[in-house]
């Protein structure tokens, strides 16, 4: 008689043939066994993954669900979902042919990796980078290879994200091992980094002086790809047909909340104008990273006061300046793996001004970092966001559900959002406007994000018409409205924050119906970090016991 493999076994294979391929996934849960690795994305390793990824659907197929717990079976849904989403990116999506940008971001994120977290003796960790940083000419002949005709957008932030990997290379990675002490591994280090820089100015120069004149490629998805990522990767059925009104109708409700905040700041002012003198208030150059030191403090001192989610214990942030290569973002938490033996510090990094930027720029980027608006980042990325769901992922048991690689954007980038607003609601920004305008303008920004990536990848808007959705809908400023859209031509996921954000506030509605008085926020917000970064289809079952297909209104 035929016995049905164990989906625990299976999950074990699964993880440990993701971990092989992705080495650099892999170091980013603190699974380190292939961290002298970079991605192997010649088009033989792309091909065989591929072949795999059938392999192990058609393995999964033939798990019968009579041998499975009630709970084992959404998780083999899961699992489904998520190997035809890797082979949907794989084969239709194509990030690895269309995108250099998509090498720049391995690298530099397998390079700091070895960098920021302390999981192993600065020795060890600097012979493993040694070792990627001799496999990088390689890595980038395989990025020639592949990347045929890449869009111009792509060949432009790709080559600037080069150029940032360059310098973490020669600025960031000799202050990270800076306590290294073995003179011919220092060698080895200075040795394979003049390697690897110089082989990024060959491939920089040939996307900026080959490929950049002839370039003809369209960055958009298409309606049926961009549908189709939600539907595989994210476990949403709703396509771009659906969420476009949504997210209008929902920004046009937020920007009346933002003219009724302006008016209770200043009545006299125009809108625009009043968060203009709003943001004319922030740090001062060089203090960003202590401001923000600060408000960490408040936030967890207002989340527990007022009981809105379990905080755990052993937490260890440290705030800084943010290194060379992701410094296209203001503000961002990296922490290490949830796997990691041992507790390691996060790091919160704050963009502050660079000093080679002409006095303009430098004013703007301030200003787009004000007091106001920091509140608002420091709940997203920290308390009771990012870093606080990181603590509660790694105390969980399940490797499924723990692992970063099955996290859906929706709902890691989703609960993150609505963290920041649920301190807002709480009461963190009662009796102060300001904070309250800075709080709807980053909800603007996100709304503004899911429109304009829809109607990039589904439709016909220019970059430009982005530039401008962001400037007249969002208030940005135009240095800031361009990076937005930019970025909506190769992150198509940015707005799926927002997304996720009225699906939990959906789903905490309907809970809280169902339950009535013995409904508890701080119990809805535990249970639900509690069953890891799953789809929000799964939360739904799980907490509801719905089929998890009503996921908004």
């Amino acid at each position: 008689m035929h016995t049905s493999e164990p989906l625990s076994h299976f999950i074990d294979e699964y993880l440990e043939f993701l971990y092989e391929n992705a080495p650099t996934a892999a170091s980013g849960d603190g699974m380190h066994a292939h961290d002298d690795s970079l991605d192997d994305l010649s088009r033989a390793a792309i091909d065989a993954q591929g072949r795999e990824l059938g392999g192990f659907a058609r393995r999964l197929d033939r798990i019968t669900a009579r041998s499975l717990t009630a709970e084992e079976q959404l998780e083999r849904r899961m699992l489904a979902d998520h190997i035809r989403g890797r082979l949907y990116e794989l084969e239709e999506v194509r990030p690895w042919e269309r995108d250099p940008r998509h090498y720049a971001d391995l690298l530099s994120t397998s390079l700091a990796g070895q960098a920021l977290f302390e999981h192993a003796p600065v020795e060890e960790r600097a012979r493993r980078v040694v070792s990627k940083l001799r496999q990088t000419p390689r890595f980038l002949e395989a990025a020639a290879a592949n990347v045929e005709d890449p869009p111009g957008i792509f060949i432009k932030t790709g080559a600037e994200m080069f150029d940032g990997v360059v310098t973490f290379i020669e600025r960031d990675l000799p202050r990270a091992f800076r306590r290294l002490e073995d003179l011919h591994l220092l060698g080895d280090l200075a040795d394979a980094a003049t390697e690897a820089t110089e082989a990024i100015g060959r491939y920089t120069g040939y996307l900026r002086g080959t490929q950049a004149p002839r370039s003809r490629a369209t960055f958009r998805l298409g309606q049926e790809r961009f549908d189709g990522r939600l539907r595989h990767r994210e476990g949403i059925g709703l396509g771009a047909a659906a969420l476009l009104p949504i997210a209008e109708r929902e920004l046009v409700r937020q920007q009346s909340r933002f003219c009724e905040v302006a008016a209770r700041i200043d009545p006299r002012a125009e809108p625009a104008d009043v968060w203009d003198q709003v943001r004319a208030r922030h740090p001062e150059p060089g203090t960003l990273a202590q401001t923000v030191r600060g408000q960490l403090a408040d936030l967890v001192s207002f989340i527990e006061r007022n009981a809105l989610v379990s905080v755990p214990d052993d937490r260890s942030l440290v705030v800084a300046s943010t290194p060379g290569f992701p410094r296209w973002t203001q503000a961002g938490v990296w922490p290490p793996g949830p796997f990691e033996s041992r507790t390691l510090s996060s790091c919160y990094y704050v963009t502050d001004v660079d000093s080679s930027w002409p006095a303009e720029r430098r004013e703007e980027h301030l200003r787009d970092l004000n007091f106001a608006t920091l509140w608002s980042m420091s709940a997203h990325e920290a308390y009771p966001g990012h870093y606080l769901h990181f603590l509660h992922r790694r105390c969980l048991r399940s490797a499924l559900r723990k692992s970063q690689l099955f996290a859906p954007v929706s709902f890691v980038g989703g609960w993150a959002h609505y963290a920041a607003h649920m301190v807002m609601d709480a009461g963190l920004a009662r009796g102060d406007d300001a904070i309250e305008l800075g709080q709807i303008v980053e909800t603007l920004l996100r709304l503004a994000r899911l429109v304009v990536g829809i109607r990039l990848h589904a439709d016909d808007l220019s970059v430009e018409q982005g530039v401008r959705f962001f400037r007249d809908e969002a208030y940005l400023e135009e240095g800031g409205a361009r990076r937005e859209a930019e970025r909506g031509t190769f992150d198509p996921d940015y707005g799926l924050y927002s997304v996720g954000r009225l699906m939990l506030l959906k789903l905490r509605g309907d809970l809280e119906a169902r339950e009535g008085s013995a409904f508890s926020l701080k119990s809805f917000h535990d249970r639900l970090l509690g069953q890891g970064s799953v789809p929000l289809w799964l939360h739904r079952t799980l907490l509801l016991g719905d089929t998890g297909d009503d996921l908004l209104d």
